[in-house]
């Protein structure tokens, strides 16, 4: 931890220099939600959020609060190490290519219904209102990568072993149930007068309550989805892999982590819902996934269970720029030249990319020198080819 903020009601422990005006703002308000428990942890990738910081870690009583989430539940990442000490350039843009053939991206869905057999468990659509109402369109979304932040990168470690690396999350689906409830908990909130200002963004649901329980039910089916959108997605991957190089290729057991959700969990002798949002579990010895942003490199990681963190570390790099700011501010010549000049194949290629330019986000190095508390890292990866939306 680097420094705690002791003004509000409950403390703020930072493993950041500094953090937004507004990510710090929301912290306050965190901070002084009256179903906060213990403190309040931000993580070294922090920045504004809806509601609550991303890279936060909220622990309540009582309350589940589905801002505290956010609208891509479940978003995860997933990594794989591969048999493959080397690949070229022209075998690595067939293989980008291909993978955009096979994967949707952006707005893009399936145009048939993929395999019902991989969607998770069903369950009575009195348990499960909005999923059951989306279940056809999340059909067609299972195995699709979606736009913003999420990827599909090959890597190479200090080995020279190629990895899989994919992030993405829930799709519309998770939008559908995080908005759903938000204006239910609003609606709610108002009614029962209840003194959280509405300008917080906390709209919360008593967890004993018919529509409490109903939002952590759609929350964990999101979760399953996600993880199986990730799932689908490498196979998929890992199937144009084993088709190009055959004899030559296997691949290891995937790490596989999610980043936006509640639990339940034991901390400081209470059971309370930690809500992650940006936000990675590193418990002692769980292996985790910090990705860098495009260009930069990702880490696999192993937890230390810092109690003050809520057994938690970063989900990234974190932006330092909103969206239409790196728009507006960054130069394309120059975030192309930094990514070619390394020989990566990347996916910016016009003003409109540049939302996701390595301008745009902090630096991961930093990022990892500040959370060193947190977790040690097992593996270092360099990017060669990125694929997104």
């Amino acid at each position: 931890m680097i420094k705690e903020i002791q003004t509000e009601k409950l403390p703020i422990k930072l493993w950041l220099d500094q953090v937004e005006a507004g990510a710090l703002q929301q912290a306050r308000n965190l901070a002084n939600f009256p179903y906060a428990f213990h403190h309040i942890a931000l993580m070294p990738d922090c920045h504004q959020g809806f509601g609550m910081p991303i890279g936060g870690v909220l622990a309540t009583r009582e309350v589940v609060v589905p801002n505290a989430v956010g609208v891509d539940i479940g978003c995860g990442m997933c990594a794989v190490r591969t048999s493959l000490d080397e690949i070229s350039r022209n075998d690595l843009r067939r293989l980008a290519a291909a993978i955009r053939e096979i994967v949707p991206v952006g707005f893009k869905h399936h145009r048939q219904p993929q395999d019902p057999g991989r969607m998770p468990p069903s369950r009575k659509p009195d348990d499960l209102p909005v999923a059951s109402r989306e279940y056809e369109s999340a059909l067609r979304q299972l195995g699709t990568l979606g736009g913003g932040n999420h990827f599909i990168e090959l890597q190479k470690d200090r080995d020279r072993q190629v990895w899989v690396m994919i992030h993405t999350g829930s799709r519309n689906l998770g939008k559908q149930v995080a908005d759903h409830y938000n204006r239910l908990a609003r609606r709610l909130n108002q009614e029962e007068n209840s003194p959280v200002p509405r300008s917080a963004q906390l709209a919360h649901l008593r967890l004993d309550s018919r529509e409490g329980g109903r939002y952590w039910r759609e929350m964990e089916y999101c979760v399953d989805f996600a993880l199986a959108n990730r799932e689908l997605i490498l196979e998929r991957v890992l199937g144009l892999l084993a088709d190009r190089f055959r004899s030559r290729f296997e691949a290891e057991a995937p790490v596989n982590i999610a980043h936006n959700y509640a639990a339940l969990e034991d901390h400081f002798g209470e059971r309370v819902v930690v809500h992650r949002k940006g936000a990675t579990k590193a418990d002692r010895d769980t292996v985790g996934i910090v990705p860098g942003s495009q260009g930069a490199n990702s880490y696999i990681v192993r937890g230390r269970g810092h109690p003050d963190s809520f057994n938690s570390c970063s989900h990234g790099a974190g932006r330092v720029m909103g969206r239409k700011e790196a728009i507006r501010r960054l130069d394309l010549q120059e975030e192309i030249g930094k990514l070619e000049s390394r020989g990566i194949l990347h996916s910016v290629w016009s003003h409109s990319h540049l939302d996701e330019a390595a301008g745009a986000y902090k630096d991961i190095a930093e990022v990892m020198r500040q959370q060193a508390d947190l977790v040690e890292i097992l593996a270092e990866l360099q990017p060669l080819a990125v694929i997104k939306g």
